[in-house]
């Protein structure tokens, strides 16, 4: 299997953007644990990345899942390691991570009368709802819990089926997926999911009953999972990532004209919001074609950086909304601008990452709880394996 060091970097890439999309969701009036004041326009820049962020992070999870399923001797050594990986930071982030979130959560919203030590020692545990939240909870978390469903999934079916299956399904996708057939199947995908499996349909990140997520990001797994063994399919998105570019920026731009116009589509005339919605879609599935197109064309090349950011992603996942949603709980009474607000949020978020990892990464017994394979290795020349894939 060809390695496409593009992908890797769009994978990085990616969580960088998730990182700070969650800081912008702070200044927007979209439902988010904290809030600081900020303009109207702020939902026109999230909705730039909003269509497409989590579906190109399970393509681009489902493509790395590839090529380590293939570095395991057996599958089941593959779904072992898979589900120490990812249910072991899921767990200890769930009861150390994320409680703060719920806390600010609580005291801004609902005004918890307690402080954080009393909430994690007698509520965060209660496993009810009666604070206004379900606790414990996974909140931004819930991506890793979905990760491992997926992982496991696509590994109990590769060892159910035979290898000639396996190869002529490999060899079908390739073949259905390249030229004008790959630019807009997806997006047919896409808008019948939005308008009409589930139209008005929400994401809940509870698992049982999220028919909106699972139909959106199980494909997107799977898409990334074939697209690592289909070099025709990744030449197709090179060839046509510049008009994929140009339909996506189009698409945004309707999208952000109607938001401008009417703000969460709201008293818009009849039609607007179905317009609205295929706009979306068209902006995400082109932006991902022409992302994927764009980094495997110019960022097909090795640095020495590369393998640490790569260990990095999942650390900084874990830890990163805990600093946006504390340091912009501190900031509700500073009385500072918008622009300082957000600087210093993203000055902090990067700092605390960064922290989180460097100095977990070398307590060999944090390590498994960040993600990290328990021993560092020595072989600075080769891929750590990701947790997050």
């Amino acid at each position: 299997m060809q390695r496409h060091y593009g992908l890797d970097w769009l994978r990085i890439g990616a969580f960088a953007l998730l990182i700070l999309y969650h800081v912008g969701m702070v200044f927007v009036p979209w439902d988010y644990h904290v809030k600081l004041a900020g303009p109207g326009w702020a939902t026109v820049p999230m909705m730039a990345t909003n269509p497409w962020r989590l579906s190109l992070l399970f393509i681009v999870s489902g493509y790395a899942s590839r090529a380590l399923l293939k570095r395991h001797s057996s599958r089941w050594r593959f779904a072992r390691n898979r589900t120490a990986r990812l249910l072991v930071p899921l767990v200890f982030g769930m009861a150390v991570i994320v409680p703060p979130q719920a806390w600010v959560e609580l005291v801004t919203k609902r005004g918890y009368p307690h402080g954080f030590a009393w909430f994690w020692w007698h509520d965060y545990f209660r496993f009810d709802a009666s604070l206004g939240l379900p606790l414990p909870t996974w909140n931004h978390l819930w991506f890793v819990a979905y990760l491992w469903i997926y992982t496991l999934t696509i590994t109990l079916a590769v060892a159910v089926t035979s290898k000639s299956a396996r190869e002529r399904a490999q060899r079908g996708f390739e073949a259905l997926f390249r030229g004008p057939v790959l630019m807009l199947l997806p997006l047919v995908w896409m808008v019948l999911v939005n308008l009409v499996l589930f139209p008005g349909g929400r994401e809940t990140h509870a698992v049982l009953g999220d028919w909106v997520a699972h139909a959106t990001y199980f494909p997107a797994f799977l898409f990334g999972f074939a697209l690592a063994r289909a070099d025709g399919t990744l030449a197709s998105f090179v060839r046509w990532w510049k008009v994929a570019a140009g339909v996506a920026l189009v698409s945004y731009a309707l999208v952000a004209g109607i938001e401008l116009t009417w703000p969460g589509v709201a008293r818009a005339p009849h039609g607007v919001g179905e317009v609205f919605s295929i706009a979306r879609a068209v902006e995400g599935w082109f932006a991902i074609a022409a992302l994927i197109g764009f980094a495997d064309s110019h960022w097909n090349r090795d640095h020495r950086w590369r393998p640490m950011l790569t260990e990095a992603v999942f650390p900084f996942y874990i830890i990163h909304q805990t600093v946006i949603v504390v340091v912009a709980w501190w900031l509700r009474g500073a009385g500072l601008s918008m622009l300082a607000d957000f600087l210093i949020l993203v000055a902090a978020t990067v700092a605390g990452c960064w922290a989180f990892y460097l100095v977990g990464r070398k307590i060999p017994l944090v390590r498994p709880l960040i993600g990290l394979r328990r021993h560092a290795s020595k072989r600075t020349h080769v891929d750590p394996r990701p947790a997050i894939a």
